[in-house]
């Protein structure tokens, strides 16, 4: 029985873990949740999963569940999640948003909790800290992102363990040696094909309407400028100790592909399947097996479709590979380069972000006032090693801050 602790337990990752623990109630128990503002959701969860501690986002939510369950441990905050963080479990599955995530999984890390990362912003802003923490406690950091669990399990058994096994093995400086490169694939967004000019002008709206994923507000918006793919250029440039001119980015509208990794013999490995969260999210929290997720197969004429596998005559019969506009969506290229400065360049580009799509979502801001900004402020802040979670969580203020006076907001 593994005991998982769920930062950000009522998002959209976080309910989808729930129901693969309701679902394999021999296997999982909920030791501890934790949420932002949806109260009720977590009340219902509380009810049902019985967990031993639970993290909310102020004091007054903290009291209105202390008053409905009071033999429960209860944590608030920013330093409530660091607190959480500390409790006893087998596995942090960390599915919070934003730079939030950082401290406690750097916390549940230093106490040798295993980690579920589903939070790209831990590793955008703190990769070096954090994988050389994982490396001195021997902790596995398994992804949780399709495309990231995509090469996961394409370099698993092919020249070298995966970033599970990798960072628990501190002997192992470059466990991907056979690499050529890792194909990245990204669906395009909803404005993949449109020029830079026809986009200053869309909406909020228009923004959210992704073509294949139902995700958060905040990572949709950087499906549609494309900074989600940045991020997970920056996040695979340290799962899998690889340099950043071996990631490429291929757009790949079906979302069928999860990713590939090309080896140094010429092979491609590709990871496939329909878009389904749950297969990264069980994957992690099962590691090194797999959970059943469809039910058995059985009689050659079964539409294999209505059980929720992959059918490659319909969703599967054409699969198309493009490369990104990269004129278009400056983004890509805002990760790369901060990726090369190092340091806590990640941080800065990573800070601004956040900053400029929660004003964009808000109304505040137009949609190409987020590339545009965001290199302003690269070009302007002071750019050095980022030395622990308290230099990254200042660079990541400092650079909110410098992102609003640009704008003159």
């Amino acid at each position: 029985m593994k005991n998982i602790l769920i930062l950000g337990s009522t998002g959209s990752i976080g309910t989808q873990a729930l129901e693969i623990i309701r679902n394999n109630k021999d296997k999982f128990r909920a030791c501890g949740l934790s949420c932002r503002s949806r109260l009720a959701d977590l009340i219902g969860q509380i009810r049902e999963f019985e967990p031993d501690a639970v993290c909310v986002g102020s004091a007054e939510d903290a009291e209105t569940i202390r008053k409905e369950f009071p033999k429960l441990n209860i944590y608030y905050g920013d330093e409530g999640l660091v607190e959480i963080a500390k409790m006893d479990c087998d596995i942090v599955l960390n599915s919070l948003m934003g730079i939030s995530g950082l401290a406690p999984t750097y916390e549940a890390i230093s106490l040798g909790r295993d980690i579920a990362l589903a939070n790209k912003e831990t590793l955008v802003a703190g990769g070096k800290l954090v994988t050389d923490r994982c490396r001195e406690k021997g902790v596995r950091l398994l992804p949780v992102d399709s495309e990231h669990s995509a090469i996961f399990q394409c370099l698993e058994g092919n020249g070298g363990s995966a970033c599970g096994r990798a960072y628990a093995d501190p002997d192992t400086s470059s466990p991907y040696r056979p690499i050529r490169r890792i194909l990245l694939t990204a669906s395009g967004g909803p404005f993949r094909g449109r020029s830079y000019e026809s986009m200053k002008g869309v909406t909020v709206e228009q923004a959210l309407n992704h073509p294949k994923w139902n995700m958060g507000s905040k990572i949709t918006i950087d499906s549609a400028t494309m900074m989600n793919k940045g991020l997970e250029v920056i996040e695979a440039k340290w799962l899998f100790d690889v340099p950043a001119d071996k990631i490429d980015i291929h757009v790949h509208p079906q979302s069928i592909v999860h990713s590939m990794v090309e080896f140094m013999d010429g092979s491609v490995i590709a990871q496939m399947g329909l878009p389904d969260m749950k297969i990264p999210i069980g994957l992690a929290l099962n590691y090194p097996d797999r959970l059943w997720l469809l039910s058995e197969f059985s009689g050659s004429d079964k539409d294999r479709s209505s059980d929720g596998s992959l059918d490659f005559f319909t969703e599967g019969a054409s699969l198309t590979f493009e490369q990104p506009d990269r004129k278009v969506f400056k983004c890509i290229d805002l990760a790369y380069r901060s990726l090369a400065e190092g340091g806590n360049a990640p941080a800065v580009m990573n800070g601004a972000n956040e900053e400029l799509v929660a004003m964009f979502l808000a109304g505040k801001i137009a949609f190409l006032d987020i590339p545009e900004t965001i290199e302003k402020v690269l070009d302007r802040m002071d750019i050095h090693e980022a030395k622990s979670v308290e230099d990254i969580l200042a660079t990541d203020k400092e650079a909110r801050k410098m992102a609003v006076e640009l704008l003159g907001k």
